[in-house]
């Protein structure tokens, strides 16, 4: 594995040594040889790679990657460019356009938040094609709450952003006294009217930035 650099590397060095990783190592180089997986086996880390730990300022929490083609890179809530718009990202696009009144972006690809301090963590990694879920119980929650718990301990001031229930059950594992959580319902079509419109989460995480010395997070996708 590459180094992913932006102080990664030592934090998480323990964590990729554990026997529970080598566990998952070994079940994912199964399904990868014998089912179609997403995210490409190249793209699994993109997270850490696009967002140094030093450069945080927030952390957004997905469940599973997106399970059909070509959707899935390796950041939550993302697809890459020309990818149709999934349900769950044209409700997070509305909500900033009603909290910061920035029009809702034609690409799906969240690359540029990912590059301005916004972690964009599933808590699952990977995910069979065309099945939900279906590598929920190999033993990622457990490397995802660890890399929370690294994130907590290790950054100072940073905004965790949670949206349903999956999400908002990491709240133990985030030491409230220096960070904000903000949690509400899923952006998901099923559950976003009951309290994720109107959450204002995006004007919120800048105020706080701003509050506590940070530069804002810039969440308009328009801008190059």
């Amino acid at each position: 594995m590459k180094p992913f650099g932006g102080g990664w590397d030592e934090v998480l060095a323990p964590l990729f040594a554990d026997e529970k990783y080598l566990k998952i190592r070994e079940f994912l180089k199964k399904e990868y040889s014998t089912h179609i997986v997403y995210p490409d086996m190249y793209d699994l880390y993109n997270c850490f790679r696009y967002t140094p730990l030093s450069s945080i300022k927030a952390v957004i929490l997905g469940q599973d990657p997106y399970h059909e083609p070509n959707q899935a890179h390796g950041l939550c809530f993302s697809v890459k460019e020309g990818v149709k718009l999934p349900p769950s990202l044209q409700n997070i696009y509305k909500e900033i356009e009603n909290d910061l009144g920035i029009k809702e972006p034609d690409c799906g690809d969240l690359t540029k938040w990912a590059k301005n301090g916004v972690l964009l963590l599933n808590t699952t990694l990977t995910v069979r094609e065309h099945q939900a879920n279906s590598h929920a119980n190999c033993g990622w929650a457990w490397f995802t709450d660890s890399v929370i718990k690294l994130i907590s301990d290790n950054t100072e001031n940073t905004v965790f952003i949670l949206w349903g229930g999956n999400a908002r059950s990491k709240v133990p594992l985030i030491d409230s006294k220096k960070h904000l959580i903000l949690q509400c319902a899923h952006p998901s079509p099923l559950s976003a009217y009951n309290g994720f419109f109107g959450c204002k989460h995006f004007s919120k995480t800048n105020e706080y930035l701003l509050a506590h010395g940070k530069e804002p997070v810039d969440w308009d996708l328009n801008r190059l």
